[in-house]
């Protein structure tokens, strides 16, 4: 737990203080139809229900996919079409757009109800080359039935399909913003601004090289299927999901090309005294509080005496001698 905490507000604070994120791509959805130039469908029923015994068949009809009143809105039905009895659609932007590392935002309202599976998520755009889970899967949101939670996990391979993600309390049915921080070190999963899940996906982590390609966005609304189960006499139908904005922010300071791994502090949480151990031999580093003010700095040495700090969580600037740096974080108890 303490792991966790310190990972998660360290890589706030690099966030907020060190990067510099722009909008590079959204969508506001303020047309009068889809952008075409930023989306596509996927159309049909898929292999076995696009792999999870789902039972709608997507469309791209406006019965089922619109853009109005500033909102993108994908609406399930219950309908014969085809051979299913529902109907719904998932929007991408595979071969449109792809990015690799960013700020994701997205605020959506979805519709909640035994059997429906409303879902914002990213696929690995060499899926055609690599299949999945090769390709990495990143579900920024989830949400099935009438559960008063949402999922964020990440799904790849390590001698087979393995995923792991986290959930939040959340009223899905009004807006909210569903997010992610992506870069080569990490992934953290935020439910309007508010951190829940992380996942380290760096040097260090298992079988994790799907993260480190290009991605493109999914959207859709699932009626059925192995996790939420069908539809049931209470379920509402038509069902809409609402998508106010798609935004894409990315770091032009490029705060992630810092060896954020080269170095590491021992003891950690600690009491008084602790050591930086590193690849690289020292110069000099620097101590901050997370109000930005230094509180320590020293030169030529490996040793930090914290004896006199107040208990906390602090970042240390690391300046080697080869003019590489670093940045890592401690707890002081």
């Amino acid at each position: 737990m303490i792991k966790q905490f310190l990972f998660i507000t360290f890589a706030i604070f690099q966030s907020c203080v060190f990067s510099q994120y722009e909008l590079v791509w959204s969508d506001e959805f303020n047309g009068e139809e889809l952008d075409y130039e930023k989306w596509t469908f996927d159309i049909g029923q898929g292999s076995w229900g696009w792999g999870n015994n789902e039972l709608q068949y997507y469309t791209s009809n406006s019965s089922n996919v619109k853009v109005q009143d500033g909102m993108l809105n994908i609406t399930a039905q219950e309908e014969q079409y085809a051979n299913a009895s529902y109907t719904s659609t998932r929007i991408k932007t595979k071969d449109l757009y792809q990015f690799q590392y960013g700020k994701v935002h997205a605020r959506i309202s979805v519709p909640i109800g035994q059997g429906l599976w409303p879902a914002f998520w990213m696929l690995g755009a060499n899926i055609n080359q690599v299949s999945w889970p090769q390709c990495g899967e990143i579900d920024i949101m989830e949400h099935v039935n009438l559960d008063p939670v949402i999922h964020g996990t990440h799904h790849y391979n390590n001698n087979g399909h393995v995923y792991q993600g986290g959930s939040t309390i959340c009223a899905a049915e009004q807006f909210n913003v569903y997010s992610i921080e992506w870069t080569p070190n990490h992934i953290i999963w935020s439910l309007n601004g508010n951190p829940y899940y992380s996942t380290d996906i760096g040097p260090s982590a298992v079988s994790k090289e799907e993260f480190h390609n290009p991605f493109f966005f999914l959207i859709n609304l699932a009626v059925g299927g192995n996790w939420p189960g069908s539809p049931n006499d209470e379920t509402v139908f038509p069902a809409n999901m609402y998508v106010d904005y798609v935004r894409v922010y990315q770091d032009v300071s490029k705060v992630d090309d810092l060896d954020l791994t080269n170095i590491s502090i021992y003891p950690n949480p600690l009491n008084d005294i602790a050591k930086i151990t590193s690849d690289q031999e020292v110069k000099e580093y620097k101590v901050v509080d997370l109000s930005g003010r230094i509180v320590f700095e020293a030169q030529n040495t490996t040793l930090i005496d914290a004896s006199v700090f107040d208990s906390g969580l602090y970042i240390i600037h690391v300046l080697m001698t080869n003019g590489q740096k670093a940045i890592d974080s401690f707890m002081k108890i």
